[in-house]
């Protein structure tokens, strides 16, 4: 059996405007359903030696950025959790392959969703020939 290794997408929720306690209740929210979604083998908050500009830090964890950890198969799955939960709502997203590649998207309705979807695809399957 051939395994393929996970990738990591990086959600940034800082563009959303939300203050401290407003973003930590979003970020509360959505991990645990993260944790759910088929493929995410784990998520939590990423950790920060430096914060980027626009987000918040508390004790080195960045409030308004998390990290998960997937299968690249469910891929399909995990934007799909995104666009339904943040469909109209902008977000950033990092995708880094297991070469190295980093690839940035932005979406803020349902139809970003989608064409970030494919790009992530289209990305992920010119990394496979690396």
């Amino acid at each position: 059996m051939m395994t393929t290794s996970n990738i990591k997408l990086t959600i940034s929720l800082s563009e959303l405007g939300l203050d401290d306690e407003e973003l930590e209740v979003e970020v509360g929210n959505l991990l645990p359903q993260l944790k759910e979604v088929d493929g995410v083998e784990d998520a939590g908050l990423v950790e920060v030696t430096e914060t980027p500009q626009g987000a918040k830090a508390f004790g080195g964890l960045s409030l308004g950025m998390l990290e998960t950890v997937l299968d690249p198969a469910h891929i399909k799955t995990v934007f799909g959790f995104l666009g339904d939960r943040f469909g109209n709502k902008p977000i950033k997203l990092v995708l880094k392959a297991p070469d190295g590649r980093e690839l940035n998207l932005e979406a803020s309705s349902r139809e970003e969703f989608a064409f970030a979807m494919q790009q992530a695809q289209e990305f992920l399957n010119n990394t496979k020939g690396v």
